[in-house]
Order: structure tokens, then sequence, then C-alpha cells
């Protein structure tokens, strides 16, 4: 096997070039790859402390119980009331949060049904590591600050863990954004024909309702939800799937075939606030509306969850890039892919 694998890839590099756009940038030398790891050495010898003989201050087992304990119920008395709530920490979640968060006046929770937010952008297609995403969205990669490899029409991140990674530490270090891991949204608050906020519950538990006794949910009231809990599965679409059941909205078609030049202008176009108090982003909407899936590029998701925190910040009548008609907006505001015509169109 081995001779088979050695000999297809000196066929490989017969064909194409180190430098052929089907292989990438050639690898660093292994003298680069030495001065990076010698660097990387000095760096780790210079500790602020003496790790030969290292102690950590006392501590009271209670104290840690007490500092969790109080911090998470404080936060579930204070977003149990809130301005948005997110539905789905996935990359298109995520990309609402950051957007949204930029006005501190708006407090955000975020609710995950899994313990690792970030849904399908911790890896590109398949289990592969690398991040496609279509210009112009790499706009907003660079306002979040993820570094790249640039191509002629997409830019590629070298891994997709790096754009989950610091999109979440800045949405989570943002003092009006609270993310409730292992929370899932079992059903919605409506009144009066407005979607007003959603029943949550732990996610092991919704996911054990026949196997126990009665466990009712948790509430949190909000003015806006987004919904942004993907394609169709156990925790996915759950938002508009509930919406036909209660008779809000006719049918969930489901996604179509793929097809990534149809599929990803149509999920930014067709975000948008679907019944009064609840606007759809990501795949979800997809499901909604029959749109081809998109497969393993990620720049729809990142502009559709922008979109979204603009929609949530009309409903809340604020500032915002949807529409021209609420006042002045912020430069920090407009949608990286503005440039691109009616592909952000409401």
């Amino acid at each position: 096997m081995a001779s088979i694998t050695a000999s297809s890839l000196s066929a490989v590099a017969k064909t194409f070039p180190l430098d052929h756009p089907f292989l990438g940038t050639a690898l660093p030398s292994r003298k680069h790859a030495a001065a990076a790891a010698s660097r990387q050495r000095s760096l780790a010898i210079s500790a602020n402390y003496n790790l030969q003989s290292f102690h950590f201050k006392p501590i009271s087992e209670s104290i840690v119980s007490r500092e969790m304990t109080r911090r998470y119920m404080t936060d579930m008395i204070t977003y149990a009331d809130t301005d948005v709530v997110i539905v789905g920490a996935g990359s298109a979640g995520l990309s609402c949060a950051y957007e949204l968060s930029k006005d501190p006046t708006v407090r955000i929770a975020i609710i995950e049904q899994s313990v690792s937010p970030g849904g399908g952008a911790w890896l590109g297609g398949q289990l592969f590591s690398a991040m496609v995403v279509r210009k112009p969205a790499h706009l907003f990669l660079d306002e979040v600050g993820v570094p790249y490899d640039e191509q002629d029409d997409y830019v590629v991140v070298r891994h997709a863990a790096l754009f989950t990674s610091t999109i979440m530490s800045k949405v989570l270090a943002r003092p009006n954004v609270k993310m409730f891991n292992a929370v899932a949204a079992e059903d919605l608050i409506v009144k009066q024909g407005r979607v007003a906020g959603v029943v949550t519950n732990w996610a092991l538990v919704s996911m054990n309702h026949d196997t126990q006794s009665c466990m009712d949910p948790n509430v949190m009231e909000a003015k806006v939800v987004v919904s942004s809990c993907g394609h169709d599965g156990p925790f996915g679409a759950t938002g508009v799937k509930r919406l036909k059941s209660i008779g809000m909205i006719d049918e969930v078609p489901g996604m179509k075939a793929l097809d990534m030049n149809a599929a990803e202008d149509a999920i930014v176009r067709l975000t948008r606030e679907v019944v009064p108090g609840m606007v759809v982003t990501g795949m979800e909407v997809a499901e909604i509306d029959g749109a081809p899936r998109m497969g393993p590029t990620f720049g729809a998701m990142m502009i559709s969850g922008q979109k979204a925190a603009h929609l949530a910040l009309k409903a809340l009548g604020r500032p915002n890039a949807v529409d021209a008609n609420v006042g002045p907006v912020h430069p920090e505001m407009i949608l990286a892919s503005s440039e691109g015509g009616d592909a952000v169109s409401a």
C-alpha cells in the first residue's frame, strides 16, 4: 500500500507542479519550519513563574461550586426577559451575535443544544479542515480578524476552527452576550400572532422525555427570536417546523439538491423575518424555502447571520443596514457583502 501511495504522489507531482492551483501554495521548507520551531521553544521557556516549583493558590471546593452556580443562575435571571434570543450557535448564529452585539444596549442570549458551540463550522466538508469562503464574504473575515489564503474568487481559511474559535471568543467577550450551552429550544412563546420568546430545557432532558416522567421546561421571553437551527435533523430546523405545526406558516418543503452558486445567494436573499418576531437565518432558510443546499462553503452563513442581525435591529427600531428609513448607520454596521448587490436585499 505504501508503494502505491508513493507512486500516486509521484505521478501527481509530475502532472501538477508545486505552484499549480490544484495543489495550492507550496509547503514551507524544512529550514523555515526549524526556525519557527526554534521561536516557539524560545517563547515556551519565558514563563512568568517557576515551573520546577509551582503551587496554586488555595481554594475551598465549595467556593468553586458557588461561583459557577451563582453566576449561571444570575445569568438565567438576567436573560429570562431579553432583547434577542438566537437559537443555534453555528456559523450563522455566531455571525448574527457578532454583528448584533456591536450595539452595547442590545442584550443577546444564545441558546445552543450542544456542549460545544460552532455547529458544522469546526471543519470543512467530509471532515477536511480547510474552510472555503467565496468573495465578497472575505470582508467579514477581515473584520473578525481571521487570516486566509487569497484566491481569485474565493479565499481559504487553513482550518475552519480558526474562524469558529475566533468569532466565538469575540462574541463571548462582549458584556451584552450570554451563551447557554447544552440548552435546547423545545418550543416557542407566541402571543397574539407574534413570536415572543422560546421554551427551553436542558438538551439531555429534551432527548429523554420518553424515558422519564414529566420534566417541565423553562422560558425565556424576547422581543425578537433569531432561529438559526440549521438544516433538518434531531435539533435542526426546529423553529420553522414548529411554526408550521401551529399554523403560522403553510409548509416546510425542505432544502433541494446541491447547487453552490444558486444556494449561497438564495440563503442571504431569503433571510428575513418570516413571522412577526422571528427572523430565520442560515441553512434553516433553505428548509422553509426549498432552496438548494450549498455543501462546504461558508460565506452565506456569515452574511446571512449579519443580515439577520440587522433585521433584528430593524424589528427593535434601531439603526440598521436593511432599512434606509431608520436613520444613519455607522460604517461598522454595514453588511460586509453590501457591494454584492441583490444578494443582501431584504
